[in-house]
């Protein structure tokens, strides 16, 4: 009963932070909510992962994580720097 709740309660939250990507003026505020999608995602996914007892929804929990968190650095010393790889 808890995974459902914890399930259902992401799922509700999804819609909301899209709703915020497009209503976003600046790239800064779009940054911020495409990250907390991958964050909600991961969550999703090492719930269910939990619960079907598989360790392929872990990796790819990990994987999404780390492409994420490595996309807003990237994006941050873009806006700061005007260069990423500079």
């Amino acid at each position: 009963m808890m995974f459902l709740t914890a399930m259902f309660l992401l799922s509700l939250l999804i819609p909301v932070v899209l709703y915020s990507f497009v209503r976003a003026r600046t790239l800064v505020d779009k940054v911020v909510a495409l990250e907390t999608l991958v964050f909600i995602v991961t969550a999703v996914l090492i719930l269910d992962s939990f619960h079907s007892g598989s360790s392929v929804y872990i990796d790819a929990a990990l994987v999404l994580s780390v492409f994420g968190f490595l996309s807003t650095v990237a994006i941050a010393k873009y806006l700061e720097e005007g260069s990423v790889f500079a």
